[in-house]
């Protein structure tokens, strides 16, 4: 569970950042990153879940406010994956909507499953 915790705000930073990429340039081409390594990194053994937790929350307060600005036009904008080619915003924006869903019913179906 602790990887899975620290691996949302992992996530998302990265597409926060990929947004004001997309933004900021014409259809930059973004790094990905390998999430697995991210996940092996001392930060993610040794912090507190509670340290990525806030750093969500503080990060989404961030984003929602970066959302709220954008227009149509703005949603449109593309970055260029390497792998999956042009991703518009509003297509990243769906995707972590669902990612961020996806993994608290992990957690969710590991407490229920565990009796936490």
């Amino acid at each position: 569970m602790r990887t899975v915790v620290h691996h949302v705000p992992d996530s998302h930073l990265n597409s926060y950042v990929r947004f004001k990429l997309a933004l900021t340039e014409n259809e930059p081409i973004i790094k990905p990153y390998d999430e697995a390594a991210w996940a092996k990194l001392p930060d993610s053994a040794s912090t507190p879940i509670e340290v990525s937790l806030t750093l969500l929350e503080a990060l989404h307060e961030r984003w929602v406010q970066l959302l709220k600005s954008l227009t149509d036009a703005d949603y449109a904008r593309p970055f260029r994956h390497p792998e999956l080619g042009a991703v518009r915003l509003d297509q990243n924006l769906a995707l972590y909507g669902w990612h961020g869903r996806h993994h608290v019913a992990h957690i969710t179906a590991l407490r229920e499953r565990m009796g936490w």
